[in-house]
C-alpha cells in the first residue's frame, strides 16, 4: 500500500519551460552609437560654428563687457602776447558722466548727487529715467574742484554705482575784459566762437586720442591695453598785442567813457614799422571767462566791427592828395572867410571865421571851408583814388571775424556837395583800424603796411597752410616821403597852443595829430546832439615809431570835442607807450612851449 500511494518524482530537467526572447544586442549598440554619433557630430558643429564662424561676433560681444574705447585729452594750443604772456591758456578740469542704467537701478541715491552737482534732484531724476537705455551720458562737463570733491563725497557716502570722471580742458582767458573783444572765446567742445580763437581755430585746435581700455562691473578702468591714436596738441600761437600796453590803454578809455558818461569807445595803437597791432580795445567790456552769455552788442570788437564817419580826421588826407599833385605848398592861402562856403543848394560851415589861412593854418584849426576848397582843385578821381589806397571801403585782412569793410561811394556816383563832404569826414563810413592804418601812411613816409595781430618775426613764422597770415607784409607806397613829411610838420601844429588838440602834447616828444568831432547820423539824420569824439596822430612826429586812434563813442557831458574828449586819452596811452617801447626823445624843448619856440632859420 505504501507503495501504490507514492507519486512519481517530477524531473525538474525535462520540465517544459517558456522560450523567452533574446535581445537584439547590434541594434541597440547601434542605436546608442548613433546618438552619440549625432551629438558629437552637433557638438562639433556648433564649436565649429562658434570658433569658426561666429569668431568675431563672440569676441566682440565679449569686449563689449569689458573692453572700452576711451579718449586721450588733447590741449588746444595756447595764445601768448609778444612777450610770451599768457593770454588765452587751457587748464585741465574734470568732467563726470554715468551710466543710466546703473544709476537707475538706485534712484534714491540721486539727490544727493544732484546736491553734489548743483542741480534740481527731480532735473536730474529726469534727465537719468529720459536716458535708461544709454551707457553714457555727461551729468556735468568741467566742473569746479569743490564740485568734484561734493561728488566724489557723495559717491562714497551713498555707495553709488554708475558714476565716474574723465579729464578735459578748459579755457581760461587771465585779461579777462581787457582782452576779451580781441581773444573771443570757445565753446564746451573747445571749438572757437568769437575772436582770435575764431580767427586761427584750425591753428589752435587739438585733436583727441584714442586707447583701449579695460574697466571692471563698476567703469573702473583696470589696464590700458592699447594706445589707438596718439593726441595731436594745438599750435601756439604769439599775438601782436603787448600785455602791458593793451591793460595801460583799457583802463585810460575806460575812465575816459565813465567821466564823459559816453555810450563806448575803442582805442588802437600800430607799430608803424611793422604794422603790428599793440594794443586794441573797446567800451563796453566783457569779460570771456564768465560773461559768455552776454549779449553781442557787448561782444562785439567795435575797432574792426563798428563804422564811423571819420571828421576831421581825413582833412590831413585831402591836403596830402593836393599836395601830390603839385596843386598847393604847405604856405599857399585859402579864404575861408565869412566861414561859410555854398556847394550846390547846400551850405559849409566852420565853427569860426578864420579868415585867410595857409594850407598849415588849415589843418591846425580844421577850417571845413579851407579843406573843401582844396578839395575843389582835384577832380573826385583824384581824391576818391588817395582813399581808396589807403584801404577805405576795403577790409584791412587782419583775419578777425566780422570785421567791417566800411563804405567808400565810387567817384562816378559822387555829387558836388558829397565831394565837398569828403574833405571833411562825411559820405564815408571807416573803422577805428582801417583810420590807423591810414595814420600810419603818414607816419611811415608814405608806405602802407599790411595790418596783423600775429606778431612779425621770423622766428615764429606761421605758414598760410596752417590757418595764420603769412608774417612777411609787402609794403606799398601810397605817398611819397616829401609829401608825407610835409603833413606831419603841419600836422604838429594842430597840438600846439593854437591847435585843437594842446591836450595831446607828450613832454619831450614831437606829436602829430588830428581831431575829429562827427556829429553821429540817425533815422532822423544828424540831429539829436550825438557825436563821435576822434583823436589820430603819431610819436615822434619827427620819426615816427607809433599810431594810435581814439573814439569816444557819444560823450553825454557838457564836452564833446575831439581835442577835449580823445586827445587826453591819446597824450595818457602814447605817454606810456614810448616809455614802455624805450623811443627816446626827439624834442628837448618842452612841448607845451611849442608856441613860443623860435622859429628855426
Amino acid at each position: 500500500m505504501a507503495t501504490r500511494n507514492r507519486r512519481p518524482r517530477r524531473d525538474l530537467s525535462t520540465r517544459a519551460r517558456p522560450l523567452r526572447a533574446k535581445p537584439n544586442l547590434p541594434l541597440r549598440r547601434r542605436l546608442l552609437v548613433g546618438l552619440l554619433s549625432g551629438a558629437f557630430v552637433l557638438l562639433s558643429g556648433a564649436v565649429f560654428y562658434r570658433q569658426v564662424i561666429e569668431t568675431d561676433f563672440l569676441q566682440n560681444e565679449g569686449e563689449r563687457r569689458y573692453l572700452r574705447i576711451g579718449e586721450i585729452a588733447a590741449r588746444r594750443g595756447m595764445v601768448t602776447d609778444r612777450n610770451g604772456e599768457p593770454l588765452a591758456v587751457s587748464t585741465p578740469v574734470e568732467t563726470v558722466w554715468a551710466d543710466p542704467r546703473k544709476l537707475a537701478q538706485n534712484l534714491d541715491a540721486l539727490p544727493p548727487l544732484a546736491i553734489a552737482l548743483g542741480f534740481a534732484p527731480d532735473a536730474l531724476r529726469e534727465k537719468i529715467e529720459t536716458n535708461r537705455e544709454r551707457g553714457f551720458l555727461y551729468l556735468k562737463r568741467r566742473v569746479s574742484f569743490d564740485e568734484a570733491r561734493a561728488v566724489r563725497l557723495a559717491i562714497a557716502e551713498h555707495n553709488i554705482d554708475g558714476v565716474d570722471f574723465e579729464t578735459e580742458y578748459r579755457r581760461f582767458y587771465p585779461g579777462a575784459e581787457v582782452f576779451g573783444h580781441v581773444m573771443g572765446f570757445t565753446d564746451i567742445e573747445d571749438r572757437g566762437q568769437e575772436g582770435v580763437e575764431l580767427a586761427y581755430d584750425q591753428h589752435l585746435k587739438s585733436e583727441p586720442g584714442l586707447r583701449r581700455l579695460i574697466r571692471d562691473g563698476r567703469q573702473r578702468i583696470v589696464q590700458e591695453v592699447e594706445q589707438i591714436r596718439p593726441p595731436r596738441q594745438g599750435k601756439d600761437l604769439v599775438l601782436s598785442l603787448d600785455r602791458r600796453l593793451q591793460f595801460l590803454a583799457y583802463r585810460e578809455l575806460l575812465t575816459a567813457v565813465k567821466e564823459h558818461k559816453a555810450k563806448g569807445g575803442t582805442v588802437v595803437v600800430l607799430d608803424v614799422n611793422t604794422g603790428e597791432v599793440l594794443a586794441m580795445v573797446n567800451q563796453p567790456g566783457y569779460n570771456p571767462n564768465a560773461d559768455r552769455d552776454s549779449g553781442s552788442d557787448r561782444r562785439r570788437n567795435r575797432a574792426l566791427t563798428d563804422v564811423m564817419e571819420p571828421g576831421s580826421t581825413l582833412k590831413p588826407f585831402v591836403v596830402a592828395a593836393a599836395l601830390e599833385r603839385g596843386l598847393i605848398t604847405p604856405t599857399t592861402r585859402i579864404a575861408t572867410g565869412p566861414g561859410t562856403l555854398k556847394v550846390g543848394s547846400n551850405v559849409v560851415k566852420d565853427v569860426h571865421n578864420y579868415g585867410t589861412l595857409d594850407v598849415t593854418g588849415v589843418i591846425t584849426k580844421s577850417s571845413n571851408v579851407g579843406s573843401v576848397k582844396i578839395a575843389q582843385k582835384m577832380d573826385y578821381a583824384s581824391l576818391w583814388g588817395l582813399y581808396d589806397q589807403l584801404g577805405f571801403g576795403h577790409a584791412t585782412g587782419v583775419g578777425f571775424p566780422g570785421e567791417s569793410a566800411g563804405r567808400l561811394r565810387h567817384y562816378s556816383r559822387w555829387r558836388p556837395f558829397e565831394h565837398a563832404t569828403m574833405a571833411f569826414g562825411y559820405s564815408l563810413s571807416v573803422t577805428s583800424l582801417q583810420l590807423a592804418q591810414a595814420y600810419s601812411v603818414l607816419a611811415a613816409d608814405g608806405i602802407k603796411r599790411p595790418v596783423t595781430l600775429i606778431k612779425r618775426d621770423p622766428a615764429l613764422a606761421l605758414g598760410t597752410d596752417e590757418g595764420t597770415p603769412d608774417p612777411v607784409s609787402k609794403e606799398i607806397r601810397i605817398l611819397s616821403a616829401d609829401t608825407a613829411r610835409k603833413v606831419r610838420a603841419m600836422m604838429e601844429t594842430v597840438v600846439s597852443d593854437q591847435g585843437t588838440a594842446k591836450r595831446a602834447q607828450i613832454a619831450g616828444y614831437r606829436v602829430g595829430g588830428k581831431t575829429g568831432t562827427a556829429k553821429k547820423a540817425g533815422p532822423g539824420g544828424y540831429g539829436g546832439g550825438r557825436y563821435q569824439s576822434v583823436f589820430a596822430g603819431f610819436v615822434p612826429a619827427g620819426r615816427p615809431r607809433l599810431a594810435m586812434v581814439v573814439m569816444i563813442d557819444e560823450p553825454g557831458g557838457s564836452s564833446y570835442y575831439g581835442g577835449l574828449v580823445a586827445a587826453p586819452v591819446f597824450q595818457k596811452v602814447m605817454e606810456g607807450a614810448l616809455r614802455l617801447f624805450n623811443v627816446p626823445p626827439d624834442d628837448p624843448v618842452p612841448s607845451m612851449l611849442l608856441a613860443h619856440r623860435e622859429p628855426k632859420p
